[in-house]
């Protein structure tokens, strides 16, 4: 949709905002079985409307050349039949977790006789900024609602058809179980400025979260009065301890590094102990090499290994998203934590190794989101650690932090219950 002047967008932000927090007061007070019962509805609709979805994704797929997409991009962008139904069945996964409103954290009896109750409650409104992939849409707004949240979605112009296609199935199913269709809204214009409007309406949007490029997250986190919940970039660590299996090292660094290139919990960096370095360092290269990716290592990697690049600074710290990898030969754990912390974005790190005192060290003082022993880092995501889907993964400390799933997306107020009491 195309809006006039700045006047009008400016109008129109406003009053999808405004509709949003009406629809969260309306949202809070829903069932958590009209809930799932409209997850489940939408899902079944999402099915029955494969036509339809796909007639408007073709209509993106068409316009994505003119948009610079690569293949790579285009492929993620299309939505078969298969992938359709895996949207599908996510929403049907959504609805099997506990609705966690209204959940007692926990509750005490003071000695006045006061009871005191910590209760679980949504954050009430969401403005969730993202990349083109339609599959996001429905998953975003299954897990909003579910966590008893309005959700302002903003995805991107290359997928806008995709998206009002799964919206307005999804809207119109909630209708049925009394959930407002105000509560997830798709911004309808793809100007750019829109974000920019929606980033000031910190009276109207609980937390703005978003989803997508450095330079995306980088903007909202400098423009946003709201809180964010975000993390830039995922530069993750394997350390090969002097403890460690070396087939089992080789293993999960390829899981890490190769299972697929292009997302925050591959491995970028490689640290290996200098006790392991000379046996270790030719056997992961040769299984790098077949994989086709780079290394870029310190001096004391470079000299072991011929077909190494030296390493820049700027290496140790790259989010590569491709096959490039920085490798660092350390004398010591300590060494290996002092290097993580400092060039890590706070993501993912493994430990390979078979000491107990080593991994309960590394899993104290590294600082991320997720600290893996003897797995690959690409299990840092919301459906492996049994959350369902997720609405990304934070590297920040406060509010939420790793995969943020439903929980997430709550907070909490006290109920106090009395018998005419005053404070003496």
């Amino acid at each position: 949709m195309a809006i006039a002047d700045e006047t009008d967008l400016t109008t129109y932000c406003l009053q999808t905002a405004e509709k949003a927090l009406a629809a969260s007061r309306v949202l809070a007070t829903v069932s958590g079985q009209a809930k799932n019962d409209w997850l489940r509805a939408s899902a079944a609709a999402l099915r029955e409307s494969s036509d339809a979805i796909a007639e408007a994704n073709a209509r993106d797929i068409a316009n994505a050349t003119g948009y610079g997409l690569t293949d790579a991009q285009i492929d993620r962008l299309r939505l078969t039949e298969d992938r359709v139904e895996g949207i599908a069945s996510a929403l049907e996964q959504i609805a099997m977790f506990p609705d966690p409103i209204g959940e007692t954290i926990d509750s005490t009896v003071r000695p006045n006789g006061l009871s005191i109750q910590k209760i679980r409650v949504p954050l009430g409104v969401v403005f969730f900024i993202y990349e083109s992939r339609p599959n996001v849409t429905a998953d975003a707004a299954a897990i909003c609602v579910k966590s008893g949240n309005a959700v302002i979605l903003r995805g991107g112009k290359e997928a806008i058809h995709s998206s009002q296609a799964i919206v307005q199935i999804l809207q119109e199913q909630a209708a049925q179980f009394g959930i407002p269709k105000d509560a997830l809204q798709l911004v309808s214009t793809t100007d750019r400025a829109a974000v920019g409007h929606f980033l000031k309406l910190n009276q109207f949007i609980d937390v703005a979260i978003p989803r997508g490029g450095e330079g995306l997250i980088r903007r909202v986190s400098e423009e946003a009065t709201m809180p964010v919940i975000k993390h830039f970039d995922g530069n993750c660590h394997v350390y090969v301890d002097q403890a460690a299996d070396l087939e089992m090292a080789v293993r999960v660094t390829i899981n890490s590094k190769c299972h697929r290139y292009g997302v925050c919990n591959a491995a970028e960096s490689l640290v290996v102990h200098e006790a392991v370095a000379e046996k270790f360092l030719p056997m992961i290269a040769t299984a790098l090499a077949e994989k086709g990716v780079e290394i870029r290592g310190d001096e004391a990697t470079c000299k072991m290994l011929k077909s190494a690049v030296p390493a820049t600074e700027q290496d140790f710290g790259e989010e590569y998203l491709g096959p490039i990898i920085s490798v660092k030969i350390v004398a010591d754990i300590d060494q290996a934590i002092a290097h993580i912390n400092r060039y890590s974005s706070k993501h993912t790190e493994s430990i390979i190794t078979e000491s107990l005192a080593a991994s309960r060290k590394f899993t104290t003082q590294i600082d991320s989101s997720a600290v893996m022993v003897n797995a690959s880092t690409r299990f840092n995501d919301g459906g492996e650690f049994g959350l369902g889907a997720e609405i990304g993964i934070s590297t920040d400390k406060f509010h939420a932090r790793g995969p943020c799933g439903i929980e997430a997306l709550t907070s909490y107020k006290y109920i106090v219950m009395g018998d005419g009491h005053v404070r003496s």
